[in-house]
């Protein structure tokens, strides 16, 4: 062999060895990824010739498939796609994945490492392969109530079981029909898409866990929680509480919702602060708190972290920076504190699982085609947010509210039930949100809930928490606990 012809065989043995590892890299490393994306259409059309497993709610399947005649061998359809969509999400052939449908892929069809076996088995037996299943949390009456109280406003309802984290209910209005994004017709799917992409109300967006609001004065809670922890104060800590706070450094003075004094005299006890929503006593008490304990108690109650991925929810926010006008604002839940209802639901549900919050999830099992049972999400804590003596104390004040205060609207007959209104600012040019965070039964909670309403037909001085978001939390509090 000359010189020339080995330098060329040493070339392509390079070229095949580079080949060679580049090709294992892929299989080995890069397969995973590459198949999940949804952008891989020779993955699609392999998922499509397969029957991908139900995702279910109670004994019922909300998203199922269905075999056609055409060359995408199964359909994907929703049962009460209004009422689940923003939940299941939708899988198509043209946009690919979102929602549980994109989280539980590979569960639902079948290439998931867990059910490496049962293909092996297909491929010997030449058995049709079929995709697993997963059951969420959510309870159908719940969801169902929480829907049909929302009516035609615009907002999201969050509800929780306290104990575990569970998400009962999760509704989102304006909503969507994923049915539309799933169908065999292009052009229909995109028509479809571009509707949904151009209605400003943005329908797809899911606003219980991906939307941040201001709080407005349901997170008093957080403040109440951070004074009662510090040592400092109790619920029946006397509190200025005058008609107008004058805000240093600015020319603005802080006002009441009352437009006068929150009780017959310039001060009240804690208790009565969160009975009465008196803004000036809780821009007070957030003074003397500080930035820092008031963050850290927020950060406690889940502000700041990520869960819940699986649906894509958004961190809520307390500011990192704050000079004394900001915190007072921040105090009674305005300026940039930001929080989703999902996270309002965590903090009721954290006060009425005596301090301890829990990390939320929807999904409560997945298994395999053969009902054989893959995963058991297992509860988890997140954090102990206050200690069980002032959750208890935050409990009997949230009773208060409904019993003695402005979440009246939300009593139910023979049961105790605690609350917090809300009705946060936002521009002059918008109306306010409404909020209402609660959970019932006061003395053994079963079910935290939180509603943000967004815009209600209803003119500026009818919109309240207590009005309008209150009585929604009871109709979701009341398919829960059956009364």
């Amino acid at each position: 062999m000359n010189r020339s012809i080995r330098r060329v065989a040493v070339a392509f043995m390079v070229l095949f060895l580079a080949l060679l590892a580049n090709a294992n890299y892929i299989q080995v490393f890069q397969a995973s990824d590459l198949n999940d994306r949804a952008d891989n259409k020779r993955v699609t059309l392999d998922e499509y010739a397969r029957e991908r497993g139900p995702i279910m709610v109670g004994g019922t399947q909300v998203a199922y498939s269905v075999k056609t005649k055409d060359d995408l061998v199964y359909l994907r359809r929703y049962r009460d796609p209004q009422l689940y969509g923003h939940l299941t999400g939708y899988y198509s052939y043209v946009l690919g994945r979102r929602g549980l449908e994109k989280a539980e892929n590979s569960v639902l069809a079948g290439t998931d490492d867990r059910l490496f076996v049962r293909r092996i088995v297909d491929l010997i037996t030449n058995r049709q392969p079929q995709g697993g299943s997963v059951l969420l949390t959510i309870n159908p009456k719940a969801q169902q109530a929480a829907y049909d109280a929302l009516g035609n406003n615009r907002g999201a309802v969050v509800a929780i079981e306290p104990s575990t984290g569970k998400i009962l209910a999760m509704v989102s209005k304006p909503t969507y029909d994923p049915n539309q994004l799933s169908s065999h017709d292009a052009n229909s799917i995109l028509k479809a898409a571009n509707r949904l992409g151009d209605n400003s109300d943005r329908p797809m967006e899911n606003r219980a866990a991906q939307r941040r609001y201001p709080p407005g004065s349901t997170f008093k809670l957080v403040t109440a929680a951070a004074a009662l922890s510090s040592g400092r104060f109790n619920p029946n800590t006397q509190l200025p509480a005058p008609a107008q706070l004058d805000l240093p450094l600015t020319t603005f003075n802080m006002k009441n919702w009352q437009n006068g004094l929150c009780g017959p005299a310039p001060q009240v006890t804690l208790t009565e602060a969160l009975a009465t929503s008196c803004n000036t006593a809780f821009a007070g008490l957030g003074l003397k708190v500080g930035d820092k304990a008031l963050r850290q108690q927020a950060e406690k109650f889940g502000f700041g972290q990520e869960y819940l991925s699986d649906l894509n929810a958004s961190t809520s926010v307390f500011p990192k920076e704050l000079n004394t006008p900001q915190l007072a604002q921040s105090s009674i839940g305005q300026y940039d504190v930001a929080a989703t209802p999902l996270q309002m639901a965590m903090v009721s549900a954290g006060i009425a699982n005596g301090g301890k919050v829990m990390q939320p999830y929807v999904v409560a099992k997945v298994s395999g085609p053969d009902l054989k049972t893959l995963e058991v999400t297992d509860p988890q804590t997140l954090s102990q947010a206050v200690s069980g003596d002032v959750a208890g104390q935050l409990t009997q004040m949230m009773v208060n509210v409904v019993d003695h205060g402005t979440g009246a609207p939300v009593k139910i007959d023979g049961v105790s039930v605690a609350g917090k209104t809300g009705t946060a600012q936002t521009t002059p040019d918008k109306p306010p949100y409404a909020w209402f965070a609660s959970f019932a039964p006061a003395n053994a909670p079963q079910v935290a809930v939180a509603v943000v309403i967004e815009h209600a037909n209803v003119g500026r001085n009818e919109i309240s928490g207590g009005k309008l978001a209150a009585p929604v939390a009871k109709a979701v509090m009341r398919a829960v606990i059956g009364r």
